[in-house]
């Protein structure tokens, strides 16, 4: 069954259901009016017809006087004494001499009952006649309640079919305006099969009512999602030509040595330093990948604990001292005690890969500049170059996966597969702070990295 099918017998169901309610209650409030004014007609006719009744001496039933009152052919009278016969009777009732109503003859206190005589529906009341507490007799007085009945019936029509007229107006017009309402949704559903069929991501579903509403959220979530997926098929794609490309130039220059050392049938130590060189260049780049894979889905073990970032940042610049040589000088500007709660081997990565760039890029002479000092509660480490600098077309792309700014950092055996930078935003991003370049072509390039203060109020030191 369709959602439309269902929304509109569910909105059907609810009106009839309000009608139904409010029929009932209509109903009834109607019949119990009706009875009220009829109870009062009794009771008035009770009362007149007591006022004027007379006993003898000894207290008995002597007159009663029944032709003074207007009795219409709709109102019966029998007064009863008290040894159960008959006394008096309305003209009206005829050879009738049976009570109106046997059960109330026994009553101690005004009734009123319902009652069938002769299939006749007959509205009653018994009433009790004392003389201080001695009973002498009963006076009961009948109406007919056709009219009342006709009126019941003719209302309980007329609120059925009201009930299932506006129950069939209500389904006929939820029908278009659910269809309407949802309208969008089948939208989304063609356009989405349209995309499965079609491998087009780049369709979007257009949509012309509020944003804000339900179905409005719903499209926009949508578009985004595609939008999402478009993007990350693009860069998978991306990715994989990537791949194939860093993986084509090792594997081409392995296999030349290797033919060649089959040619000249003799060792050629030169030749298989290339193929090692190129071997652990894909050794890295396969790791490299590993562990940007193994980030993405979580299932990369970090060791979170306290970590002087000062100390770590003194033990990276004594492993790079080698590596800058006297080619470039390192320098440190300022640096202060800070502690940050993270994983070292890991952020040992991120400042041993920032720092090796900016030795490698930086040509003779040049300098590199670290600062390391405290912003509120966040820990600020800055690494400057003298470099040539990265275009400014270049810098949003810097962190993605195999992007190098050839133009400025020119590719070598020694260069890297664009794979660091996207390592080390991911590290910086896990720990909780983020990664910032400042760059202009001629000037040299700074990184920024910022990680939050370890809380040490709540970080206990044993000795």
């Amino acid at each position: 069954m369709s959602l439309r099918i269902r929304f509109t017998l569910l909105y059907s169901l609810l009106a009839g259901g309000i009608l139904l309610i409010f029929g009932t209650a209509v109903y009834v409030l109607v019949g119990i009016l009706l009875i009220n004014q009829v109870d009062d007609t009794l009771t008035q006719t009770t009362r007149d017809i007591v006022s004027n009744t007379r006993i003898d001496s000894v207290g008995e039933l002597s007159v009663i006087i029944l032709p003074k009152f207007n009795f219409t052919s709709n109102l019966f009278v029998q007064v009863w004494d008290a040894n159960g016969n008959l006394h008096s009777t309305s003209q009206n009732i005829g050879g009738y001499n049976l009570p109106l109503d046997s059960t109330g003859l026994e009553a101690s206190l005004p009734v009123y009952r319902d009652v069938t005589i002769q299939q006749a529906h007959l509205r009653t009341i018994s009433v009790p006649l004392l003389v201080g507490d001695r009973p002498i007799g009963t006076l009961q007085v009948a109406t007919s309640t056709d009219l009342i009945d006709s009126i019941r019936s003719i209302l309980f029509y007329i609120l059925l079919g009201t009930t299932l007229i506006s129950m069939f107006l209500a389904g006929i017009s939820s029908w278009f305006v659910i269809g309407q309402a949802l309208a969008p949704l089948n939208m989304v559903t063609d356009t989405a099969l349209q995309i499965s069929h079609a491998n087009d991501l780049s369709r979007r579903i257009p949509y012309h009512g509020s944003e804000k509403d339900e179905i409005g959220l719903l499209i926009l979530s949508f578009n985004e999602t595609l939008e999402r997926l478009e993007k990350l098929f693009a860069s998978q794609q991306r990715f994989l030509a990537d791949v194939s490309h860093e993986l084509r130039t090792p594997l081409t220059v392995i296999k030349a040595n290797a033919d060649l050392i089959r040619m000249m049938k003799e060792v050629d130590f030169e030749s298989l330093d290339s193929i090692k060189e190129e071997t652990d260049r894909l050794t890295r780049m396969v790791g490299d990948l590993l562990l940007l894979a193994q980030a993405e889905s979580g299932k990369l073990p970090l060791n979170f604990k306290p970590v002087e970032l000062d100390t770590l940042l003194l033990d990276v610049l004594k492993d790079l001292h080698l590596l800058a040589g006297d080619r470039v000088q390192l320098k440190i500007s300022e640096i202060d005690q800070v502690q940050v709660n993270g994983d070292a081997d890991r952020l040992k990565q991120v400042l041993v890969n920032l720092i090796s760039n900016a030795i490698k890029y930086t040509p003779g002479a040049g300098t590199v500049t670290f600062e390391l000092s405290k912003v509120e509660n966040q820990s600020k480490l800055r690494i400057r170059d003298t470099g040539p600098g990265i275009p400014a077309e270049d810098l949003p792309h810097i962190f993605e996966r195999f992007y190098r700014a050839e133009k400025s950092r020119t590719r070598s055996k020694t260069s890297g597969f664009g794979l660091g930078l996207s390592i080390a935003y991911w590290i910086i991003n896990i720990h909780g702070g983020s990664i910032e370049v400042e760059s202009q072509e001629g000037q040299g390039t700074t990184f920024t990295i910022w990680l939050p203060l370890i809380n040490t109020e709540t970080t206990l030191v044993e000795d």
